[in-house]
């Protein structure tokens, strides 16, 4: 009996025991699901994470296809160093090459009675400015007409007095003064056509026309001042006319006095208007003046430029960009349209792989339309010189429709 009392006190001992390991198994299952749920978790954020990251890379590039690039005016261009020295820029205003402008005035004076040019007109050599109606011209014609009439007569007399000397008729002092009539007669008619035809007569002229005489240009050019006014009166004091061959245009510029030692005559340069912000014109310097302005302390340079569109007008203003003597280095230059600015960056669209990637770069000197890239592109890669703009506004429209 004592031992079975024994037995039954000790049985409700192992029944806490019993419930503490079910309570510890129980927290393991849960800290176990709490930890695999935390790992999934984990690998979810971190497969989010790799979403976002691939979104943001595609949100860098486009991609168009080549019917849309066309659309758009996308033109890529290799990049390739090209030499570029030491440049002088200064301001200047286009003029006409002064060794082929003409002030076109009448040899004397006449009323005006045709005056065809135009302004702006492109004129070829011996064109007809205007027709004048003047005396002195007329009479120059009535001259000239007489003098043909003494010379028939002369000429007449002479031929009967050749006869009548071969036959012995009448003395040979009367041959040779009939040969010296004819003579008289033939200089006075060349002395009344020299003068005719440098009054501008016309020897064909008839009826009322014969006092009239035309002004012509002497070369082909272009009107680019026109004073003639029908039923006004034309004198030589006054030019009618001023015609310039614009085929080449002189750019005059103010070189500073401290420029001089490096500006040399033959030296290149560029020169841009406002009228074609994208475009430069290729010149030479071919005079640099011989004294200095004492008020501004410049010297007067000019740069010709060829000219056979007659795109530059004369009285344009330009900008020219001026070689200096030194030794060149190779840089990589861009057009100024292939420079954007995004999010207040400049940047250029680099084509690779099928696509358009942005780039930020670090521009530097801009020089007859281009612009000088000292980092962030490299020789040989492709980029977007035309059409960067249209790239930049599907890249913000994009950028949009991602926010929504």
């Amino acid at each position: 009996m004592p031992n079975n009392h024994k037995r039954t006190a000790r049985r409700p001992a192992a029944l806490p025991i019993a419930l503490l390991l079910a309570l510890a198994l129980a927290a393991c299952g849960k800290g176990a699901a709490k930890d695999e749920h935390a790992a999934e978790g984990a690998k979810h954020a971190e497969h989010s994470g790799e979403k976002k990251e691939g979104g943001h890379n595609e949100s860098e590039e486009l991609t168009l296809t080549s019917e849309e690039a066309e659309r758009a005016g996308v033109k890529v261009e290799e990049i390739k160093p090209q030499p570029l020295g030491e440049t002088i820029a200064v301001t200047a205003t286009i003029g006409p090459d002064q060794d082929k402008v003409a002030r076109i005035s009448p040899r004397i004076d006449g009323r005006i009675t045709l005056a065809p040019a135009k302004l702006g007109d492109r004129v070829r050599v011996g064109q007809v400015l205007a027709t004048l109606d003047s005396v002195d011209v007329g009479e120059a014609h009535a001259a000239w007409a007489q003098a043909q009439s003494e010379l028939r007569i002369a000429e007449a007399d002479f031929k009967r007095a050749e006869q009548l000397n071969a036959d012995e008729i009448i003395p040979r002092k009367d041959f040779l003064r009939a040969q010296s009539d004819r003579d008289k007669a033939a200089a006075a008619l060349r002395a009344a056509a020299d003068k005719l035809r440098l009054l501008g007569g016309n020897p064909n002229a008839s009826g009322g026309s014969v006092s009239g005489f035309a002004v012509t240009a002497p070369f082909a050019g272009t009107v680019i001042e026109k004073k003639a006014t029908l039923g006004e009166l034309g004198s030589p004091g006054e030019p009618l006319f001023t015609i310039a061959d614009l085929s080449r245009v002189w750019i005059l510029a103010n070189l500073p006095e401290a420029a001089l030692a490096k500006v040399r005559i033959g030296a290149g340069a560029k020169v841009t208007v406002p009228t074609y912000p994208n475009e430069a014109f290729t010149g030479r310097v071919e005079h640099i003046g011989a004294t200095i302005d004492k008020d501004t302390r410049t010297v007067a340079a000019r740069i010709v430029v060829a000219n056979a569109e007659g795109r530059l007008k004369p009285e344009m203003f330009a900008s020219a960009t001026i070689e200096v003597a030194g030794d060149k280095r190779d840089t990589i230059s861009l057009p100024d349209a292939a420079i954007v600015l995004m999010q207040g960056q400049p940047t250029v669209f680099v084509y690779e792989q099928g696509a358009y990637e942005m780039r930020v770069i670090e521009p530097g000197d801009r020089s007859g339309g281009r612009t000088v890239v000292r980092s962030g592109l490299a020789a040989g890669e492709q980029v977007v010189t035309a059409g960067a703009y249209a790239l930049k506004a599907r890249k913000l429209k994009s950028q949009l429709g991602h926010g929504h």
